[in-house]
């Protein structure tokens, strides 16, 4: 290299720091490109997205393509680097020369690219693949010789070459993914889609309407009652038992008896057998993912909450279930009825029927949701006892005071969450 000039070896010393640069940041570029987005565009028949996906399907090929060129630029700029050392001040230059090249392809030919490249990952990942795709083809031979080495070695420590990662996530992965969308994804939609993870932890027993407030007919009653109650009922369907809610005889639809009352001068408990549809029981540990698909498979809308025993606990609906994914939505007139009224000192009245989920999910108190499914659960769990009118609590932070008691419950507590201690019960 003695003839070529100086301006010749500096003008191809630039080239290869400018090529290492390249070969860095592509790298970056090509492992920390967004895969879903990847193939989306790859669906939609993208050309260049199909060229990088195709590179990534065989990893270990593009990183051993990668690292060849890149060592051998790196060396043989380190040969140039010390030519131009010795020929503009001897050997004793060579030190020197090195020290000066580390740093230039140190701040030029790695973090300077990686960064852009970690950064702006598209920019540079797309255009590097029209390189690289020939360039594969025409060094494959030196490739799969360094390919195949060091999957050698690999697989001699237990490791399958084509062992690659699927980018399947988690469910907590996925949460995040969703939490990170920001502005891309709408705050409803986000919440909803979290809804949608957070189903397998619920269980039908969450959210069920508790036996006692189940509305019901009962064949047993007087026929007078039982039109009555059909006259003025809320609900399109309603259970039928006889005698007791255990032993129910199936679901009737209040449309189809109506219209059939409306061709007939008499009302009659047997017009209501003829109509009955076989009840549908659910397992009380059903997951509301599983259920929700129960439903739509047995084309049914609301279904009775059965124990191991067979005794029924209460009743889930469809509608029930779509409001854990949506929030709430009704057209039932009672739903005006509410379990909490807030007063004018800042504290609650609140039922002591009112589900902990709810309140944690409308009022966003911090209660625990993993015991006791009602207040008056909670309350009674914590005291051991029935407590009487004008008893005061700490629970979860938040005093608490009984207000009012009914037989072998606790009807309406006040809670002052604006008072809430931070140091958990007491």
């Amino acid at each position: 290299m003695n003839d070529i000039p100086l301006s010749a070896l500096f003008l191809a010393l630039a080239i290869l720091i400018l090529l290492s640069g390249f070969f860095s940041g592509s790298e970056t570029a090509l492992m920390t490109l967004n895969r879903y987005r990847l193939r989306h565009r790859a669906r939609d028949g993208d050309p260049k997205a199909l060229r990088v996906e195709a590179l990534l399907k065989r990893p270990d090929r593009l990183i051993g393509l990668i690292l060849l060129g890149n060592n051998f630029v790196n060396i043989f700029a380190s040969s140039i680097a010390t030519v131009i050392a010795i020929e503009l001040g001897g050997e004793g230059a060579i030190p020197i020369a090195a020290a000066l090249l580390t740093l230039i392809i140190l701040i030029f030919a790695e973090v300077a690219p990686k960064t852009l490249a970690a950064l702006k990952p598209d920019r540079l990942a797309y255009p590097a693949a029209i390189i690289y795709v020939p360039l594969l083809k025409l060094l494959y031979p030196f490739v799969w010789l360094v390919n195949s080495v060091a999957n050698g070695l690999l697989k001699r420590m237990g490791v399958a070459s084509d062992e690659t990662n699927s980018g399947a996530l988690s469910q907590e992965e996925l949460r995040t993914l969703v939490h990170e969308g920001g502005n891309l994804i709408p705050k409803r939609h986000q919440k909803m889609l979290l809804s949608i993870l957070d189903l397998e932890k619920v269980r039908v027993d969450d959210i069920m309407v508790p036996r006692n407030e189940i509305v019901a007919i009962d064949l047993s009653a007087d026929e007078d009652d039982i039109l009555k109650q059909l006259q003025n009922t809320f609900y399109s369907r309603l259970p039928v038992y006889d005698g007791s809610l255990d032993n129910v005889l199936g679901f009737v639809h209040v449309r189809n008896l109506l219209r059939v009352l409306l061709k007939q001068e008499e009302f009659s408990k047997e017009i209501i057998r003829t109509l009955l549809r076989e009840p549908y029981f659910i397992p009380e540990n059903t997951p509301l993912n599983t259920q929700l698909i129960n439903f739509q498979k047995k084309l049914r809308r609301l279904g009775l909450v059965v124990d191991e025993y067979g005794d029924v606990l209460g009743l889930v609906t469809l509608a029930d279930l779509l409001e854990e994914i949506v929030g709430e939505f009704t057209t039932d007139p009672t739903a005006s009825l509410v379990d909490v009224h807030p007063q004018e000192d800042g504290s609650f009245l609140v039922s002591g029927s009112a589900t902990l989920r709810d309140l944690v999910r409308t009022m966003h108190w911090e209660l625990p949701t993993d015991g006791p499914k009602t207040l008056n659960g909670l309350i009674l769990e914590y005291m051991e006892t029935i407590p009487e009118t004008g008893t005061s609590l700490m629970l979860a932070g938040y005093p608490m005071e009984v207000v009012q008691t009914k037989g072998n419950a606790v009807r309406t507590v006040r809670i002052s969450p604006h008072l809430r201690r931070d140091n958990g019960a007491g």
